[in-house]
C-alpha cells in the first residue's frame, strides 16, 4: 500500500512538471520559472533524483544569463548521476525511470557544450560534446534521438568554424556523489536560493 503511495506521489509530481514544461514550451519563460522554482523547493535537495533532473534539465532553459543557465543544467547531470549511482536493489521496479535518465545524458551533455560555447570556453564544450556523441547510442531513431544528432552536428560544425584547432577539455568526472557536479569555477552547486 505504502509502495503505491509513493508511486502516485510520483507520477503526480512528473504530471506537475510536464504541464509547466508546456506552458514553458507555449513561451510563458517567466511563469514557468517561477513554477519550476516552486515545484524544486517542494521536491527539496534529497528529493527523487530524476525529478530534480527532469526540472533542473528544463529550468535552465529559462534562464536569461549563460551562467545560471550553465549551473542549472549541471544540477541536471549531478542529479542524473546521482540517479544512476543508487543501488539496483533500491530502484526496484525503476527499469524504465532508469532509461529514461540513460536517454537523457546525449542531451545533458549537449545542453552543456552549448553553454559553454555561450560562455565562450570552446574546450569544455568540445568535451561535453565529445560525451554527448559517445552516448547517442541509447537514442532511439525517432524524432528525438534525430533531433539530439542534429544538434550535436550542427554545434560541432559551429566549433569547427569557430575555434579549428580547438582540443576538448576533459568533462567534468561524473558522480562526484553528495555534494553534487562542480560549476565553472569548480564550486559545488546545490539548490538555487529563491530570491525575494
Amino acid at each position: 500500500m505504502a509502495e503505491q503511495q509513493e508511486q502516485a506521489a510520483a507520477d503526480a509530481m512528473t504530471t506537475r512538471i510536464g504541464q509547466v514544461i508546456m506552458l514553458l514550451h507555449g513561451g510563458d519563460r517567466e511563469e514557468a520559472r517561477s513554477r519550476f522554482l516552486d515545484l524544486w523547493a517542494e521536491i527539496g535537495e534529497e528529493g527523487d533524483a530524476l525529478h530534480r533532473c527532469t526540472l533542473a534539465h528544463y529550468m535552465a532553459d529559462t534562464q536569461d544569463d549563460p551562467s545560471d543557465e550553465l549551473a542549472w543544467d549541471l544540477r541536471a547531470l549531478s542529479a542524473a548521476d546521482e540517479f544512476t549511482e543508487e543501488p539496483a536493489d533500491e530502484r526496484v521496479g525503476e527499469h524504465h525511470r532508469s532509461l529514461a535518465v540513460r536517454a537523457l545524458y546525449p542531451s545533458l551533455h549537449l545542453n552543456l557544450a552549448a553553454d559553454y560555447v555561450k560562455l565562450g570556453r570552446s574546450e569544455a564544450a568540445r568535451g561535453h560534446l565529445g560525451v554527448a556523441r559517445d552516448s547517442v547510442g541509447v537514442l532511439g531513431d525517432d524524432a528525438y534521438g534525430d533531433g539530439i544528432r542534429a544538434g550535436i552536428g550542427r554545434l560541432e560544425s559551429r566549433l569547427d568554424r569557430e575555434d579549428p584547432g580547438g582540443a576538448p577539455e576533459p568533462t567534468p568526472k561524473q558522480g562526484r556523489g553528495p555534494g553534487g557536479s562542480a560549476g565553472p569555477g569548480g564550486e559545488t552547486l546545490g539548490p538555487p536560493r529563491r530570491e525575494p
